[in-house]
């Protein structure tokens, strides 16, 4: 079953719902709207407490995995770059964010069942270090057509999870 906090994204809600997602915005931008801190990429609350870390791309290996002493290249063959990755430290669970937006159809719809395959590459890497991983994407709403059902079912079968327009911040364990 999706996620589909808030089937129309954006709103008056997107504050109280959770954290939008437009092109182009990070994850730091949307928790510094909702009021938290980011300092070193570490995630403060509004009572100064640290939550957890919110990296990107390569920023991931670098302030994640490498201070663990994790090096990617005894688990993976390669190194995953994920669109965002806020890590919770309370509940060590790491959440992999892929934004997939489309205004056409193109290649994008190939990527999409490559989930399962990339979840358990990022666990190879953060379950030695005891983090679990949830691998999800945000969409925006051009993945709420029909055609998109097949994959939508495979994405929650493989044990991802996928959002429109935002994630709600219970999601992240906030």
């Amino acid at each position: 079953m999706p996620r589909n906090i808030n089937t129309h994204g954006g709103g008056s809600q997107t504050n109280v719902n959770g954290l939008s997602f437009e092109q182009g915005t990070l994850l730091n931008d949307a928790l510094i709207a909702l009021g938290y801190t980011i300092s070193n990429h570490q995630v403060l609350d509004s009572n100064n407490s640290l939550c957890g870390l919110s990296v990107e791309k390569y920023k991931f290996y670098n302030n994640f995995l490498i201070p663990n002493n994790v090096n990617y290249k005894t688990y993976n063959s390669k190194k995953w770059l994920p669109d965002d990755c806020f890590i919770n430290y309370k509940t060590k669970t790491v959440y992999i964010i892929e934004k997939k937006f489309q205004n056409s159809p193109g290649s994008v719809d190939e990527k999409l069942a490559s989930c399962e395959f990339k979840k358990k590459e990022y666990e190879k890497l953060c379950n030695p270090i005891n983090y679990s991983v949830e691998y999800l994407y945000v969409f925006n709403d051009w993945f709420k057509k029909e055609q998109y059902k097949d994959i939508l079912e495979y994405i929650m079968e493989k044990g991802c999870n996928y959002f429109y327009n935002q994630i709600p911040l219970s999601f992240l364990g906030l």
